[in-house]
């Protein structure tokens, strides 16, 4: 079962797809807040975007372009527009496939299914950690928050993704080191602190202050956030 978003305005299409997904098992978010279709992907951390083009406020491009900035989620885009000239457009901004209205519903879910299992299945493990409005891209080793995009060192990396696996958790000192060092007892323990601090001053540079708590005597947890 996967995650997938609904962006269409169209109510009876959305609808349509929507039930059809959730017949095969999947989990679906429709939503009508086509003013902030960032802040509903973010919330929702899906695995999958169904991305109509002619939306209200802002057209499916500007969203598709918005969401690269800080995702590499597939895309596909459910449009009436499936002139050749949509097609390349929709694909140069970043879509992964193209469905035009009115369409097949079976041949819908079969590019559908085929699309995530080609991104998923050969994986073993999701390509994205989320926590709090933040998104972790296992791929290439970049924090994505609020547009923004952080380049990370490996061991910022790994100790982020520590942290993000199960954020509910408090991560002792010894625990993260073995993590990042293998064999704790050959590691000055300043060393971690440093590592910490410098992730620390990288989060604060773009709004995250504050979110790597200490727990004193124990180790390290995640502070959620409720500001985004």
């Amino acid at each position: 079962m996967y995650k997938i978003l609904i962006v269409e305005d169209d109510a009876i299409i959305r609808k349509t797809m929507k039930e059809a997904l959730q017949n095969w098992g999947h989990a679906v978010i429709d939503t009508e807040n086509f003013k902030d279709v960032l802040s509903v992907f973010m919330e929702a951390d899906p695995q999958l975007v169904l991305l109509d083009i002619a939306l209200p406020f802002y057209s499916g491009y500007y969203w598709c372009s918005e969401i690269r900035k800080c995702s590499k989620v597939p895309i596909i885009f459910v449009s009436s527009s499936s002139d050749d000239m949509n097609m390349v457009m929709a694909m140069n901004m970043g879509a992964d496939d193209f469905v035009s209205k009115p369409f097949n519903l079976d041949l819908f879910i079969a590019k559908v299914n085929a699309l995530l299992r080609r991104t998923y299945d050969y994986v073993g493990q999701t390509s994205v950690l989320a926590y709090s409005g933040a998104l972790l891209h296992l791929g290439d080793a970049t924090l994505c928050y609020r547009d923004v995009r952080l380049d990370l060192t490996k061991n910022e990396f790994r100790i982020l993704q520590m942290l993000m696996e199960t954020p509910e958790n408090i991560f002792s000192r010894s625990a993260i080191m073995t993590r990042l060092w293998d064999d704790d007892s050959f590691i000055d323990d300043n060393t971690l602190t440093v590592n910490i601090n410098r992730l620390r001053k990288k989060l604060e540079e773009i709004g995250l202050e504050h979110w790597i708590v200490t727990k004193k005597g124990i180790g390290y947890v995640l502070e959620e956030r409720i500001d985004l």
